[in-house]
């Protein structure tokens, strides 16, 4: 057994077939699907009230363990108390190195791709994967390829990857299509071609092992909320983040687990179309002004379906317009997200509105990344733009 995996177990959560930790397998070899990192708890010596350090691996006791660490200080994002709703938390991912909650993974990730004997990562991105990997990579001293669907990408997350060095790639159509190319290319053919590029998709268990982290801050600064609001694009992070309350409940730290709640946009709302019993969860063409969680085929749909259903919680859809007025009451708030971020406040207001959560509830919203992500939408429609030409129209302004 490899030794950075020595706590784990590699389980397929539908056949239940068991396979030896490794980094290159990701798919249960008996029905094919993804397949679970699951750790042993006998085998974690977790001493819950002495950690140390900070952000990621502060809980390295519950993560892969690895002899050289790319970190540079992700985690330990703030667990903002909105004012309106007294009850209710932002957890702000947008205040990681690049901006976006995908740092928390890509810290194992890339750590692990750097023990390994590859030239580089690759990835298929809506942009904040693609970003966060470039960063990564760049300071492991490793190569990085970022597949992207040409023309869906926010300017200011191909900025970032453009910045760190990476190699681009655009290909027609959407992240589905961009993610069929990196699976295909190097799950398909790794062992024939000698493609010596590592995956860092979402489909990579080691990658989410760093996301689950998200769940152990919440718990370390208000225990256990009642409900969690996740946006849902590939469906990773939700997953991640319930299997990290679920470590903690298996080790005693915690007696129970919050009820997930899966926030989709109704243009790109594949889950939500599953969870209602509508047919499988595939959308063609996903529209939504939330570019990160535009995804028509999430890869995790059965991670992320287990999430919300083990925990009695539920998936839910909003507009494009209650998403962009979700951002703008953040902001008003002072918290800056993308709109993909913005649409866990929307669906709790949804949520709220139609009985299911309570005022009295406690409640953690997950802002996946930062509004500079994408500013082109906050300056679209009617910018807050007073032109004047002299002081006296100034003081004419402010008097008012």
């Amino acid at each position: 057994m490899i030794r950075p995996f020595r706590k784990y177990v590699l389980k397929c959560p539908r056949c239940g077939y068991e396979v030896e930790p490794s980094p290159f397998v990701m798919r249960c070899p008996r029905c094919g699907e993804l397949l679970d990192a699951v750790i042993d708890s006998g085998k974690v010596r977790l001493k819950w009230g002495e950690l140390k350090g900070r952000g990621v691996w502060r809980y390295r006791d519950l993560l892969p363990e690895l002899s050289r660490v790319i970190t540079m200080g992700e985690g330990s994002t703030p667990l903002i108390k909105l004012r309106k709703y007294p009850n209710v938390y932002v957890k702000f991912e947008g205040a990681n190195p690049t901006g976006s909650f995908k740092d928390r993974g890509m810290t194992v990730g890339v750590s692990l791709a750097a023990t390994l004997s590859v030239k580089g990562v690759i990835v298929a991105s809506t942009g904040n994967t693609a970003a966060s990997a470039a960063a990564y990579s760049a300071r492991a001293g490793l190569e990085c390829v970022v597949v992207l669907p040409k023309g869906s990408v926010a300017r200011s997350k191909l900025a970032q990857a453009v910045l760190h060095g990476a190699r681009i790639v655009t290909v027609p159509g959407t992240f589905d299509n961009a993610l069929e190319y990196v699976l295909d290319l190097v799950l398909g053919n790794n062992a024939v071609n000698g493609i010596n590029y590592y995956p860092l998709n979402s489909i990579n268990p080691w990658r989410l092992e760093g996301q689950k982290t998200t769940a152990f801050e919440i718990v370390e600064e208000v225990g256990v909320p009642d409900f969690v609001f996740v946006p849902v694009g590939n469906g990773g992070n939700i997953y991640a983040i319930w299997k990290g309350f679920r470590e903690l409940l298996e080790l005693g730290v915690i007696d129970k687990v919050p009820k997930m709640v899966g926030v989709q946009a109704e243009g790109a709302a594949p889950m939500v179309k599953y969870w209602r019993g509508l047919g499988e969860a595939r959308v063609d063409n996903p529209r939504t002004v939330a570019s990160a969680i535009r995804i028509g085929r999430p890869v995790n749909w059965f991670r992320a379906y287990r999430a919300v259903k083990y925990t009695d919680g539920l998936f839910l859809e909003v507009s494009d317009e209650e998403i962009l007025r979700a951002q703008g009451m953040l902001g008003r708030e002072g918290i800056g997200t993308e709109p993909a971020g913005a649409a866990s406040l929307a669906g709790y207001l949804k949520a709220l509105s139609e009985g299911f959560v309570d005022l009295d509830d406690k409640v953690v919203l997950i802002a996946t990344g930062h509004a500079l992500k994408d500013p082109d939408v906050l300056l679209q429609g009617n910018p807050q733009f007073v032109e004047i030409s002299s002081l006296d129209e100034l003081m004419q302004l402010i008097s008012k």
